[in-house]
Order: structure tokens, then C-alpha cells, then sequence
């Protein structure tokens, strides 16, 4: 075995996995017109551009970019009159930044367990997990799975709850022919390095809802009316606008004209891709569905339209001689070069996620200082896909081509004949 000094089954010095991020001479021209015209940031002609550009692209009226994918889930939080006292129930298995942005809001983040079979969020835990003081649900779409909108919208209609989806994980995903962040209030994007439409960082909201529109444009730009509104006032012969009294109270995350150069050339190849990395998806679950003890993620019959963010799979180590999942993992990347991870750490017990360390800032209240512990919280299915099961790599893999399925597939065999060398 390669991870005890073997030889590996992909020498990735002589044969490399395609490189990400992805770009070509089309950034290179848009980025030297931004950096040329001067104008490198505040409501730029790129970044309207590319406002209209992802509306478009995911079925919406309006589209609202922001600085990164972390503030769009604040924002929205904000736009929807979420604050202090009220609940929010999220996925226990996500990134720390879908909890963060509701304590940052002085909201409290409820924790509930996952479906086994696509890690996202349980409809029947989030029923369970509804009091008087909720307000809101944000389903996340993990890895590229859906969550079960039908379920979640249902759950919302009835305790009149409002939704946002968080589609960090799935831009250009459909449901029933709905695009992700098409279907709930609201929808928050991530544009950071990892994801599969990105300038490094940034992030965007969607929504058809006009008025909602409006505040998340004034929250992520100081405040300010939006510019459209103002235009409109000057046309009618005001002449000039008067920027007595913001909108409403807010800071500056808007994203700047690099951003947006970088994020329109994306786009445009970002169907493509998507498409060559379902078709590799499905060919490289079809070839695991024959070693035991691999377990391909659920694509669920309603999802219309995939977007992988990474390629994952459950992992089963009775099959494996009992080859616990760390050594797993460090036997695949020794094996194909790349970097093999778990999860994400479940939120109830998260290096990342630890509100607790800003008493000067949350512990508005004892009360309320109890209420936003994550440990007390149980999620029993989110820490056995974290500690036992998970097994996660980057989204680059499925740019390539079959041989490259065929030897990850290859790579798994080679681990499951020789477990007990691993051990």
C-alpha cells in the first residue's frame, strides 16, 4: 500500500487531477478592464452585471451580491426581522457559518439531526424541534445533496415559518425543475475558493420577493436606499437625492469589481461543468455500488438538476476487517494524490463553532447565554457520519474523465483486498 511506502496508483507528478480554481485568458481581459476603468468597487457595471447574470441563472427576479457567503446568511437573517429571542432551527452537519450568522443576529440556533442517507437536514427533527419562539428554517443542500424542499416548505407553511435555503454547496442544483435558492425566502450563495462558482471569496442572495429585495441591498451597502429607487426619483424631476436617513442601519459588505469580473466568466463555463461532474458522479457511484462496504449518497428521484460540491460516499468498516475510516482515508489519498477528509464536524461539538468564547458579545442574558450552548444538543446521526463514515474529496476529481472514476474505484479495491495490511 502506498501510505506504507508502496507505490501509489496515480502519480499525480506525471499525471496530475485537473487543477482548481479554473480560468483562462477571459479572466485575465475582464480583470485588466476593471483595473483600467478605475472603477473598482460600489455597484460597478460588473457587478450589476453579474447580479442580472445569476438571477437568471437561478430562476429569480432579483439577485443581491455580498462580500462572502457567511454575511449573505446574516443578512438574510436581518431582511426577514430575525433577532433577538426568536429560533432558528438549522442542520447539526454543516459549516460553523450557518449557526454563526444567528447568534451574530442574537437569534439562537436549534440543532437537529441529519437523514443518514444524504446528511442534510431531518424534516421530522425539524417538526419536532419547533416552539413558539420559531421564526425561521434554514435547509442546507450539503455536498450537493438536496434537502427535502417538499418536506421543508410543507413544515413552513403550516407553522408559518419563513426559509432560507443555504446553497453554499449548489449553484445550478433544481428541485422539481425549482433552481436551488429559488424555492424558499430566501437563497444564500458562497463564492469562496472551494466552492464550485467562486473569486476566492464573495457570496450572493436571491429572492423574488421585491421588498425583500430592497433590504438586502440596502443591508449589504451601508444602509443606502437602492440605487434603482434613487435613479427612478431623480428621472421624475427630483433632480437630485437626498440621502437624509439610511434605508436601514447596516454596514458595508458589498464585493468589488474583481469580484464580479472573475464571477461572469464562471458562470458562463459553470453549466458545463456542472454537467460533466454529474455525469462522472453517476458513473463512479454505479462502479462503487460493487465493493461492499461503500456506500454511494442518495440522489433523491426529485432532484431535477445536480450540482456537486465534492464527491462523497458512507464508509462500512465491518467490510473492511473492521479498517477504522481515518486509515481509510489516509490510504485512499496515498493511493490518488489528493486530499480525503471527513465531514464536517457536527455543530454540537465543533472547533470551529464555539460561541461561548465571546461573553462580551453573546451573554446578553443567562438565559440566553444557555440557550446558544451547542452542547445541548444530541445528534446522534450527524457524529456517526463525522467520527465512522465520511469520506469526502474535492469536486476537481469529477473534471476529469473515466479512467479517473476507474481508478478511484480502483484505488477503493486495492484498500479493500489489502485491509488487514492497513491495520
Amino acid at each position: 500500500m502506498a501510505v506504507n511506502g508502496g507505490l501509489p496508483l496515480r502519480d499525480v507528478k506525471k499525471n496530475p487531477w485537473p487543477a482548481w480554481p479554473v480560468w483562462d485568458q477571459n479572466e485575465e481581459k475582464a480583470l485588466l478592464e476593471v483595473l483600467h476603468s478605475g472603477v473598482w468597487s460600489y455597484n460597478g457595471p460588473k457587478e450589476m452585471e453579474f447580479d442580472h447574470m445569476f438571477a437568471e441563472f437561478s430562476g429569480v427576479k432579483y439577485a443581491v451580491s455580498a462580500a462572502n457567503g457567511t454575511v449573505t446568511l446574516q443578512l438574510a437573517l436581518e431582511a426577514l426581522g430575525i433577532g433577538y429571542g426568536d429560533e432558528v432551527i438549522i442542520p447539526g452537519l454543516t459549516w460553523q457559518a450557518t449557526a454563526a450568522s444567528v447568534v451574530d443576529v442574537n437569534a439562537v440556533p436549534i440543532l437537529v439531526d441529519v437523514l443518514e442517507d444524504t446528511w442534510c437536514i431531518d424534516p421530522e427533527e425539524v417538526e419536532k424541534a419547533i416552539t413558539p419562539r420559531t421564526k425561521a428554517i434554514i435547509p442546507v443542500h450539503l455536498y450537493g445533496s438536496f434537502a427535502d424542499m417538499d418536506a421543508i416548505m410543507a413544515i413552513a407553511r403550516k407553522y408559518n415559518l419563513y426559509v432560507i435555503e443555504d446553497c453554499a454547496h449548489k449553484h445550478g442544483g433544481e428541485w422539481k425543475g425549482e433552481k436551488a435558492g429559488s424555492i424558499g425566502n430566501i437563497g444564500s450563495f458562497s463564492f469562496q475558493l472551494s466552492k464550485h462558482l467562486t473569486a476566492g471569496e464573495g457570496g450572493i442572495l436571491t429572492t423574488n420577493n421585491k421588498e425583500l429585495a430592497d433590504k438586502l441591498d440596502a443591508l449589504r451597502n451601508c444602509g443606502r436606499r437602492p440605487e434603482e429607487e434613487v435613479a427612478e426619483e431623480v428621472d421624475k424631476g427630483a433632480g437630485h437625492y437626498n440621502d437624509e436617513g439610511n434605508f436601514i442601519q447596516s454596514g458595508n459588505y458589498r464585493i468589488t469589481e474583481f469580484q464580479a469580473a472573475v464571477l461572469i466568466e464562471g458562470l458562463k463555463r459553470l453549466p458545463e461543468q456542472n454537467k460533466k461532474r454529474d455525469k462522472n458522479a453517476m458513473y463512479l457511484n454505479a462502479l462503487l455500488k460493487n465493493i461492499p462496504g461503500v456506500d454511494p449518497i442518495k440522489r433523491d428521484k426529485r432532484e431535477s438538476r445536480e450540482a456537486y460540491f465534492n464527491f462523497n460516499f458512507r464508509y462500512k468498516k465491518e467490510e473492511f476487517k473492521n479498517l477504522p475510516v481515518e486509515k481509510f482515508r489516509k490510504a485512499l489519498a496515498a493511493e490518488l494524490g489528493i486530499d480525503v477528509e471527513a465531514s464536517y464536524e457536527p455543530l454540537n461539538n465543533c472547533s470551529l463553532y464555539v460561541p461561548l468564547t465571546k461573553p462580551f458579545r453573546y451573554r446578553i442574558n443567562e438565559k440566553h447565554w444557555k440557550a446558544i450552548n451547542p452542547s445541548r444538543f444530541e445528534l446522534p446521526v450527524c457524529e456517526r457520519i463525522f467520527r465512522e463514515e465520511s469520506v469526502c474529496t474535492h469536486h476537481k476529481i469529477l473534471l476529469g474523465g473515466k479512467e479517473d472514476m476507474e481508478q478511484i474505484v480502483s484505488a477503493i479495491q486495492k484498500i479493500y483486498d489489502n485491509a488487514e495490511e492497513l491495520m
